[in-house]
């Protein structure tokens, strides 16, 4: 069942963030239905959030779907060729969003490996905000777009992960947020396929998070 704007309006992201972890990203594009469990997500909770793209308020047109009614996709390009694929959250004007980091494969594996110009999938097939977004045709054309149409939607996964192999810990490559770069806002489903190894721990600060 394809999930409802309610359950993106609410306005603790950190929730929605750790409760979209068992559920199906889905999308429809080009005529190919591609469907995942979704196993990474990060939290980023706006205007107070040094890591945020939001962070102070800062509104620009790249950030505008940010500020809209939860329930719709913010996607941005990041070192002009990876495409990242964000939820929106919270009401109007509030710009949380989580960031879609990692998937397992339910269908459509093959035209994932297609995008991903892959021939078999690995273990980190779709480990990678970026790798989500190109296995699913995901681009930035798809800004601002609604998760409650039929071009990309998030589908109750039901008990597919169960809360107790969830771990939190610190998002990946945000040093420049400062004292925000420590704070658990990362949540990774443990022991499911596509689920990244070691999230409960500080990993390795590359530049990533709402800003790769």
């Amino acid at each position: 069942m394809k999930l409802t704007r309610a359950f993106y309006t609410r306005g603790d992201v950190q929730s929605v963030a750790r409760e979209l972890l068992g559920k199906v990203l889905c999308s429809r594009i080009d005529g190919r239905l591609c469907r995942a469990l979704i196993t990474e997500t990060e939290a980023y909770a706006g205007v107070a959030d040094k890591a945020s793209h939001a962070f102070g308020g800062r509104r620009t047109a790249r950030t505008e779907p940010m500020f809209a009614n939860g329930g719709c996709a913010y996607v941005y390009l990041c070192y002009g060729m990876h495409h990242l694929f964000n939820v929106v959250t919270a009401t109007a004007g509030t710009p949380h969003a989580v960031l879609v980091r990692a998937v397992s494969a339910l269908d459509g594996e093959y035209t994932m490996l297609e995008r991903r110009r892959r021939r078999q999938p690995d273990a980190s097939f779709l480990v990678g905000p970026g790798k989500v977004a190109q296995a699913f045709g995901i681009t930035t054309a798809l800004s601002g777009a609604s998760l409650c149409g039929s071009t990309v939607w998030i589908e109750d996964g039901g008990d597919a992960i169960v809360p107790s192999s969830i771990a939190a810990g610190p998002r990946i490559g945000v040093d420049y947020a400062a004292e925000h770069a420590a704070l658990p806002y990362r949540f990774v489903a443990r022991g499911v396929p596509g689920a990244h190894r070691g999230a409960a721990r500080p990993g390795p600060r590359r530049r990533h998070g709402h800003d790769d």
